[in-house]
């Protein structure tokens, strides 16, 4: 099944059912009138929601309309939860040797994890506001899921019964900004303003083979400034998976319905697919050549992030951004 939030008069949108293609897509307020409501009562919405979904794929959904990415919120256009890991070790591994350090051995079993701002996110289509470009503005592509309700203490595997939905992420992030953050030891805060999702969610049903061991497998696209810049697979070199990652979180806090949890920057070893962000890129040039050549994002700059299946169709839709000047 796959979702989607339109924007209207409220901050939170109005929940879509979108065909399997990106076709089409009905409005279900008599099921639940946002993503929130239909996860805070899944056990009921969901049968009702995949009648809609299987109505519109044979086309016989009453009201369905074209389906515009264009107009879509984040699917969750803020959460009561937004945790983002780390679990792609060659990212990490990149970063530390080009500072001449070792990769904590505590790394490879025990997730890198931080708590992001999840009160407002951006549209997937909207502008990235940047007040300063010497603080050096980043995107990173990513993979995310959303829960349901996981009790307190709950393992991986119990984790895996309440993944609810899968999304695209554009972890924007402020590079200049976070060495004098976390020099004071209490982590990122200004260096991560506002993230953007994908214009859809899928069920993990939706992702067919692809979806293994909680991990997605499938290269994430990734354009820079209208060119190639990276499609690492997702799920080849992730070390930690999506129920481990969730489990991290659960180990002292109950998570609610709508939380969503990230897999870090993708990044594989293999240079040849490239990279999620620039950060990864300047560290490879730092190690090969002692200092790195690619700037960061300025205004004007476009990233677009998309994940296609076997057939080579868009699943989430495409996160397609461009950088603007915010006084």
């Amino acid at each position: 099944m796959k979702l989607a939030t339109y924007q209207n008069n409220t901050r939170d949108g109005q929940l879509m059912v979108v065909s399997r293609d990106l076709s089409r897509a009905v409005a279900v307020p008599h099921i639940a009138a946002t993503l929130q409501q239909a996860l805070d009562n899944w056990a009921q919405a969901e049968p009702q929601l995949q009648r809609v979904y299987a109505a519109l794929n044979q086309g016989e959904a009453d009201g369905a309309v074209a389906f515009e990415q264009a107009r879509c919120l984040s699917p969750l256009p803020r959460a009561y939860q937004w945790a983002d890991g780390s679990a792609y070790l060659n990212h990490v591994e990149l970063v530390r040797k080009a500072r001449g350090a070792e990769v904590p051995e505590s790394f490879y079993h025990d997730p890198l994890m931080y708590q992001g701002g999840s009160d407002a996110f951006l549209p997937p289509r909207s502008p990235i506001p940047l007040r300063d470009e010497a603080w050096g503005l980043d995107f990173e592509g990513e993979v995310a899921v959303v829960t349901g309700d996981v009790p307190l203490g709950a393992d991986a595997a119990a984790c895996a019964a309440h993944i609810r939905l899968l999304m695209l992420v554009n972890d924007v992030t402020l590079r200049n900004l976070i060495p004098n953050e976390l020099a004071k030891g209490f982590g990122f805060f200004q260096s991560k303003p506002a993230t953007a999702f994908s214009p859809v969610a899928v069920t993990p049903d939706e992702l067919g083979d692809a979806w293994q061991d909680g991990k997605v497998h499938l290269p994430l696209l990734v354009d820079y400034n209208n060119a190639f810049y990276g499609k690492p697979n997702a799920g080849v070199e992730m070390q930690f998976s999506f129920p481990q990652l969730v489990a991290h979180v659960a180990k002292t806090r109950e998570l609610v319905a709508g939380s969503i949890v990230g897999s870090g920057t993708v990044s594989n070893h293999d240079r040849s697919v490239g990279s999620c962000c620039l950060a990864e890129q300047r560290m490879i040039e730092i190690i090969d050549t002692g200092a790195a050549i690619t700037p960061f994002m300025k205004v004007g700059d476009t990233v677009r992030i998309e994940m296609k299946d076997a057939a080579g169709l868009s699943i989430f839709g495409a996160i397609a951004q461009t950088v603007v000047k915010h006084d």
